[in-house]
């Protein structure tokens, strides 16, 4: 499985960012599927013309996503993330419910505010 990343450089979206999310939506979709090892950091930097701080920063935050798993010197792997993903968006999303009660917001207000946060991040659709 190879990996395929485009990096917009016009984009208002980190370098880092657009490929956090890249890696990770191929990860999702099953197209890297669980156990596919990742380029090295140095490799993927070069290949991509990116700064290797900028590579290891996205695979940092991959890896606190659970999406990969560094094995030490064997590599960087896609990790069974599914799981772990929907697990923090339910407690993310329980504690969002929870604060918008105790602020007193009807459910009308905080379901309009979740579709207007998911509008500003995901576009219209």
């Amino acid at each position: 499985m190879t990996l395929k990343i485009s990096i917009d450089a016009a984009s208002t979206t980190a370098p880092y960012e657009q490929l956090r999310a890249q890696i990770s939506a191929q990860a999702r979709s099953g197209r890297l599927p669980v156990g596919c090892k990742l380029p090295t950091v140095r490799g993927l930097a070069q290949e991509l013309g990116l700064a290797a701080n900028t590579v290891a920063k996205a695979y940092r935050v991959l890896e606190a996503d659970g999406v990969i798993e560094t094995r030490g010197r064997g590599g960087t792997f896609i990790a069974a993330a599914g799981d772990a993903a929907e697990r923090q968006a339910a407690a993310a999303a329980a504690a969002y419910a929870a604060e918008a009660h105790r602020l007193g917001l009807s459910r009308a207000a905080a379901e309009a505010a979740v579709k207007d946060a998911l509008r500003a991040t995901y576009g219209r659709s």
